[in-house]
């Protein structure tokens, strides 16, 4: 084994990338950065009837946006390409010509029509070492009917030989060791005349082995295909070059039982997808987290801490800190149940900590779409006083409108709650008092003001709750005085005197 690991990330461009394949993606990168080695992307396109124009673009649109940069991709290229399974043509007809000449492999011409007669026949019908000779592959013709058929260009596959009773282990990082009988095991496709194209079978271990891939890094739904990879490096004769494997938990749905499908997001509202993605085909838009609202860090140790754990109470780390704490004996077995709740509150967490600067570059841009010229100054600071108090950027204007712009209703609730008799009387008061005053910072307001209550026996609660219904609508909103000293004196008593007009 190589001192520096290897790993790949090896996604298939069949449609948007999964958030579980992120978090594959993710314990990939943070392996390889921890240990000093080197993170691949490798496109796995041996499959033609399911390429999707675009996806692939995608995949590096979200590793960009996500800040996972790799060290050799189709991209940037690197010592071991093409990175691209369908350039990698003659690589893997040379390795499926060497086990049909080891007698490793065969070749089977059985049509569609012919499988689906045997599957009628039999129950549980599996192409294996009990059916193989009662079919029609090159084990049960002659070798001139085989040349013949293939000199016809009759179309067929080459299915890997797996002989019975051998004993297959797999030595997974997370799961330990595992035992699996070869007679269980059916004789895959693993190549098809049809497109000269490997199954993902062959090209995965075929690439892993020439790259020199050293740990194999994958979702759990890939454990049943480890024997029959194990199977295909022993005949290929690579055994001992053979990757570690570690297969991580599923990503199971908020509720219920099952994985995380792209339906529960549909069905609870949120994203399942990084980015948003359009089909090419039916023009539908799947929306992604990018795209909902949610800062990449965020994202990413939600991700993290869905299936591993630090074994501390640690929660907000970041990509250097969880680079060096990563380690696959912190990894569950179980599947790791989405939550959505969670990954809002991680968003929070990171809002929190961004600068007001640069929330505020969001805001202005939101502000100018709806017509609204503020000073920088001014909303830097109503985004550092109200940024507590939301998940996302777009929720700004949400909590803080009213500083923009004065109130055109006022809450009902609050309203017959918090609008007494003597209100209107107070807030004439109140306004006139505001107007004298020269100073008109948050702390001199308070002092006038409270001084003013005081002297007059008026109800604290009574006179402030009124005093925020009438500058910002409702009874919302952080310190009332940190809002009138940003919108400022005149503001503040204009919007008084029209809540005394306005509210009966």
């Amino acid at each position: 084994m190589q001192q520096n690991p290897r790993v790949r990330f090896a996604p298939s461009p069949t449609g948007p990338l999964h958030i579980g394949g992120v978090r594959t993606a993710l314990y990939n990168y943070l392996f390889a950065r921890q240990q000093g080695g080197s993170f691949i992307l490798r496109i796995e396109d041996t499959d033609t009837t399911r390429f999707v124009e675009g996806a692939e673009e995608y995949i590096q649109e979200t590793f960009d946006w996500l800040g996972l940069s790799f060290d050799e991709s189709p991209r940037q290229g690197g010592d071991y390409g093409p990175y691209k399974q369908s350039q990698r043509k003659e690589i893997y007809k040379e390795h499926v010509h060497r086990l049909l000449e080891e007698g490793s492999a065969y070749i089977a011409f059985d049509t569609p029509e012919e499988l689906e007669l045997h599957r009628s026949e039999k129950e549980n019908f599996q192409y294996d070492a009990s059916t193989r000779m009662q079919m029609r592959n090159s084990l049960t013709l002659t070798k001139e009917e085989t040349d013949y058929l293939i000199q016809n260009k009759a179309q067929h596959v080459v299915r890997i030989k797996i002989e019975p009773g051998h004993e297959i282990v797999v030595n997974d990082l997370i799961r330990g060791r595992v035992v699996i009988n070869s007679s269980v095991l059916d004789d895959k496709v693993i190549y098809k005349s049809a497109d000269e194209l490997p199954t993902y079978h062959l090209a995965n271990v075929v690439d892993d082995h020439l790259m020199k891939i050293t740990h194999v890094i994958r979702g759990e739904e890939w454990l049943p295909s480890a024997p029959l990879h194990v199977w295909l490096y022993r005949s290929l004769g690579w055994e001992e070059s053979m990757p570690l494997f570690a297969h991580l938990p599923l990503l199971l749905k908020p509720e219920g039982n099952g994985k995380l499908s792209k339906r529960d997001g549909d069905r609870l509202g949120f994203p399942v997808f990084p980015i948003e993605w359009q089909d090419p085909n039916s023009g539908d838009r799947s929306s992604g987290f990018r795209e909902s609202g949610y800062l990449p860090e965020a994202v990413i140790n939600f991700l993290a801490f869905l299936g591993w754990n630090p074994g501390t109470e640690q929660e907000i780390f970041s990509l250097e800190e969880l680079t060096s704490a990563f380690t696959f004996e912190r990894c569950s077995k179980s599947g790791a149940r989405f939550d959505q709740e969670k990954a809002k509150w991680f968003n929070h967490q990171y809002i929190l900590t961004m600068p007001d600067n640069l929330l505020a570059e969001t805001f202005m841009t939101d502000l100018y779409q709806r017509g609204i010229d503020a000073p920088k100054e001014m909303v830097e600071r109503v985004a550092g006083i109200v940024k507590e108090r939301i998940h996302f950027a777009h929720e700004l204007w949400d909590q803080s409108s009213y500083f923009f712009e004065a109130p055109l209703s006022y809450d009902e609730k609050t309203v017959r709650k918090r609008w007494k008799e003597e209100t209107p009387g107070q807030m004439i008061e109140l306004a006139t008092m505001l107007e004298t005053m020269d100073d008109f910072s948050a702390d001199a307001q308070e002092s006038v003001v409270m001084d003013w209550i005081q002297r007059n026996n008026y109800h604290t609660g009574n006179v402030m709750n009124a005093f925020r219904l009438a500058v910002v609508g409702a009874g919302k909103g952080p310190h009332m005085f940190l809002i009138t000293e940003l919108i400022g004196k005149d503001e503040t008593v204009r919007r008084l005197r029209l809540a005394v007009e306005n509210i009966s």
